[in-house]
């Protein structure tokens, strides 16, 4: 199964270092980010975890929730949990799913064969309130994730999903975004009034209108 964009995340119950995870439950009202490894006692992975316990804070502002996954079994994951946090400076502090079985690992098509048959690939989902997968991504084994720019395109996807608006390349919270192209000079003014910087017909900037909202917050 290939997920796409727009598609209802699939929801599973699952072991995990936090107990039980029900998904669909745990994610309640929040969004959420679910990451995979390929297993325990990996070095990457140990800076990855290690660094998305480190923005924990930021991520808990943004009513997003961190959810890891590892095809090792629990008691792996504490052990691991350990060195983390003996190698890392921070204890692991949300919940690492245990996938044995690599069931929740088929369902996310995190198994690449052509990769490695046995192992996820470093795969990244975001996943909305409304359980919707709204952005994937699979790195390589060797390559470490992002963690900072996972927190840039939650605030890209919470503004655009509320706003007549789209971001442009290498935006961040507080830049100028872009009017939607669907709409029209008439439309525009009644949802910006204040007006808008026009380069192009098509490419019409306006401030960010959350950056007031997350000053105040």
């Amino acid at each position: 199964m290939t997920l796409r964009l727009g598609d209802t995340a699939p929801d599973f119950t699952a072991p995990s270092t936090q107990g039980e995870i029900r998904f669909h439950d745990w994610i309640a009202d929040s969004w959420a980010i679910f990451f995979s490894h390929p297993k325990d006692f990996t070095p990457v992975c140990t800076t990855e975890l290690g660094a998305v316990a480190k923005l924990k804070g930021e991520f808990d502002k943004r009513g997003v929730k961190i959810l890891g996954l590892s095809v090792d079994g629990v008691e792996d994951h504490e052990g691991w949990s350990r060195d983390i946090e003996a190698t890392q400076g921070v204890k692991l502090n949300f919940p690492l799913i245990a996938d044995k079985t690599r069931a929740v690992a088929e369902a996310y098509d995190m198994i690449h064969p052509n990769a490695e048959a046995t192992q996820t690939v470093r795969s990244v989902f975001v996943i909305d309130n409304q359980k919707k997968v709204r952005l994937s991504l699979t790195y390589p084994a060797s390559t470490g994730r992002n963690f900072d720019e996972l927190l840039r395109v939650v605030d890209s996807l919470k503004l655009t999903s509320n706003n007549s608006v789209a971001t442009p390349a290498n935006w961040k919270h507080g830049d100028d975004v872009i009017i939607l192209a669907a709409l029209s000079d008439e439309q525009a003014r009644e949802k910006f009034p204040n007006g808008w910087r026009a380069e192009r017909p098509y490419l019409r900037y306006v401030p960010d209108p959350s950056a007031g909202a997350r000053k105040s917050s």
